[in-house]
């Protein structure tokens, strides 16, 4: 077996292109390959490793290989397969960080010999340098003896070539001489590079901002110069003095995706400085202080003591329904329920097989009146009965009129899918008052309890922002849901949304469709809104444009199509904190009388938030089809931070007052461009919760 793998990896050795080759990477590969292998052996003598597939000791002999691989790729200067190798093997598999014979890492060759992009993407990877290497001199004196042996070793090989007849053995020494000979002109260009390097400049574009109340956030790039050697760390120094004495802490930054670091636990209203420094196989280089020069950690809540405004709200919400539920539970009405099963504990592959049974009570078409639909889909498919109909509830065929309160209650009643039951029973005890508002809303229960059961899933999806209605009388709500599980259940077809619809009968013409065909033609619309709504921003601070219109039953609030569940905005940097003096000068700005406000000091925070305002509104001005001369008019809304999750804040563009909400009839002189929609007040809230 040994002698069969040797043979494989010769052959695959003789398909690489011709090139310069390294003895020590066929020494490398020999000695793995003799020390792994006979761990093999022994196993297999002691018959530990009798259960191992072919295909687990294949892969072995080809990570042993790869390691390999990935030397001889960086000592050839080889961008692009190293690149590869990386893609294709973790940093483990390749055994990144575990030095050769000679002492060097894959990372150790690429600094030397000043190949910044091979060591860059080494760097990414997470490589590091030989642990060998623990001073100058440590690194001059290995680096010396590297270039003393390899010329002795030519020295050696040349004589024999010169001494020896001409046969086979003369032959392979003449291969050997020029492989040492191509190894001593490597180990001398790193030498050469080692000695010519010099410590690194100081990064450059360090900024310093306030993260939190105990907290700052330093960002840097690399130094502009590229004549010095590749920088492979970096270090983070603060202190409360400009001199930097006495030094408070540091902190070495050596995984180099991101150059970026946030001090913590620090203390809330105290000037800390911060400066950055780069290290290279030459040591430290010069620190570069920050801008602005110190830090104050603080948050805008500090400037008027405010607390936050949610803050037990969600807790007190839950508090609130507990007693609501304590005080029902003893009720008439629930006494025959406590002998019913729980839907919830129904299979969901079992009640999965009433989408396929002839005795289902899915709807196959619409008949005048108020129905329920639940679109389930993965991917590109979409959950279909047996007859391929999405499935259709009826909840009212005498209901001809969808007044827009029925459904704003409902989109509610979707936050609390798991007490259709107990909310139901609650319902039937107020229909004494014969009300048609609590005749609909029970029925509108009774609809959901019977897709659920039907389905067998509690849990039915986000109802989409407006009903579907036509011209026959029909009004169809809509709910979806994304299906991510791999789970698959028995007789259950999920039906590709293309198929569907292109094999579906209409039984409308184009110009009258009834609510089931207009779903069919515009799902793929449904779908993408759900998806998008789903979205979540990146962290940071936002510039969001509050714009309303009216109507007789309800208010709607412009959002981007793009992202729905977020008012209009632009991002106007990647800190969500907003400092207390940032916030002390926007009060002062915005109770300025004049209508150009002035400019702060520079190397400040505050002039910095001043210029990323300043593009910020413009861009969104363009955003949304505004002049930039009417902007002079709007305000900036200045009583709050809009916090969300401490990861996302916004600050808030108001129109002039009268332009704020739109009343019905009213003229639009502005209207955005396309990729923008109007979403009922109530729904905008409830994607937020979400």
């Amino acid at each position: 077996k040994m002698t069969q793998q040797m043979r494989d990896l010769q052959l695959a050795q003789a398909r690489k292109p011709p090139g310069p080759s390294s003895p020590n990477a066929a020494k490398r590969l020999y000695r793995n390959l003799s020390g792994k292998f006979r761990v093999n052996y022994t196993s297999f003598d002691e018959g530990s490793l009798a259960g191992r597939s072919e295909k687990e000791k294949l892969r072995k002999s080809y990570l042993i290989q790869s390691n390999a691989a990935l030397f001889e790729a960086v000592e050839l200067q080889d961008l692009d397969r190293v690149q590869e190798l990386l893609k294709q093997y973790s940093p483990e598999e390749l055994d990144l960080n575990t030095p050769n014979s000679e002492g060097l890492l894959p990372l150790d060759i690429a600094i030397m010999t000043n190949n910044a992009p091979i060591a860059k993407a080494l760097l990414q990877a997470g490589a590091k340098e030989s642990p060998h290497f623990m001073s100058l001199e440590s690194r001059s004196l290995h680096l010396s003896t590297l270039v003393r042996e390899a010329e002795q070793r030519v020295n050696e090989l040349t004589a024999q070539v010169v001494n020896e007849a001409p046969n086979t053995d003369c032959s392979d020494k003449e291969k050997q001489l020029k492989a040492w000979e191509w190894r001593y002109r490597l180990y001398k260009r790193m030498k050469a590079g080692f000695e010519h390097a010099r410590v690194p400049d100081p990064p450059s574009n360090v900024q310093l901002s306030v993260a939190s109340s105990s907290s700052v956030h330093v960002t840097f790039w690399e130094p502009l110069s590229v004549n010095s050697a590749v920088v492979t760390k970096y270090k983070v120094e603060w202190s409360c003095s400009p001199t930097f004495s006495p030094l408070l802490g540091e902190a070495v930054i050596d995984k180099l995706k991101n150059l970026h670091f946030t001090i913590q636990g620090l203390v809330s209203g105290t000037a800390y400085y911060v400066q950055v420094s780069a290290y290279n196989m030459k040591g430290w280089g010069p620190p570069q202080s920050s801008v602005p020069p110190f830090a104050i950690p603080s948050n805008w809540r500090e400037y008027d003591g405010r607390a936050p405004r949610r803050r037990g709200q969600a807790e007190a919400l839950d508090q609130l329904l507990s007693q609501v539920k304590t005080v029902h539970q003893h009720c008439v009405c629930h006494e025959p329920c406590k002998n019913q099963p729980q839907s919830r504990k129904h299979s969901v592959s079992k009640s999965l097989k009433h989408l396929f049974h002839p005795g289902s009570k899915f709807l196959k078409t619409l008949k005048r009146g108020l129905y329920l639909t639940a679109v389930f889909y993965k991917d590109d498919n979409i959950l279909v009965t047996h007859e391929d109909q999405i499935p259709v509830v009826e909840i009212d065929d005498t209901y001809s009129c969808l007044l827009m309160q029925d459904f704003l209650w409902f989109t509610k009643v979707s936050c609390m899918w798991d007490e259709i039951l107990w909310l139901r029973q609650c319902v039937t005890v107020s229909q004494s008052s014969c009300s048609c508002i609590l005749q609909t809303r029970f029925k509108m229960l009774l609809a959901t309890s019977q897709m659920q059961g039907l389905l067998g899933i509690q849990d039915l999806g986000q109802v989409f922002f407006e009903p579907i209605k036509d011209k026959q009388g029909n009004i169809l709500i809509v709910t979806l849901k994304e299906v991510k599980t791999n789970q698959t259940f028995e007789s259950v077809r999920w039906v590709p949304i293309c198929k569907l619809q292109t094999s579906r009968k209409s039984v409308s013409s184009p110009e009258e469709p009834t609510a089931l065909d207009t779903l069919l033609i515009t799902v793929q619309d449904k779908l993408a809104y759900h998806r998008r709504s789903s979205h979540a921003l990146s962290p940071g601070l936002y510039l969001g444009y509050l714009k309303l219109c009216s109507a007789v039953d309800q208010i709607r609030v412009l959002v981007p199509e793009r992202l729905p569940n977020i008012l209009c905005h632009v991002k106007i940097r990647s800190n969500p904190n907003i400092s207390r003096e940032e916030w002390k000068w926007l009060q002062k700005m915005v109770s300025m009388d004049e209508p150009v406000p002035t400019e702060p000091e520079a190397d400040t925070s505050q002039n910095h938030l001043f210029q990323e305002l300043q593009v910020a509104i413009k861009e969104l001005m363009t955003l949304v089809n505004i002049p930039l001369q009417e902007a002079k008019d709007f305000r900036l809304y200045s009583q709050e931070v809009l916090d969300f999750g401490g990861q996302v804040s916004f600050l808030l563009l108001l129109p002039p007052s009268d332009d704020v909400c739109t009343a019905p009839g009213q003229n639009n002189p502005y209207t955005p461009r396309s990729g923008f929609l109007t979403l009922p007040l109530q729904i905008f809230e409830l994607g937020k919760k979400r």
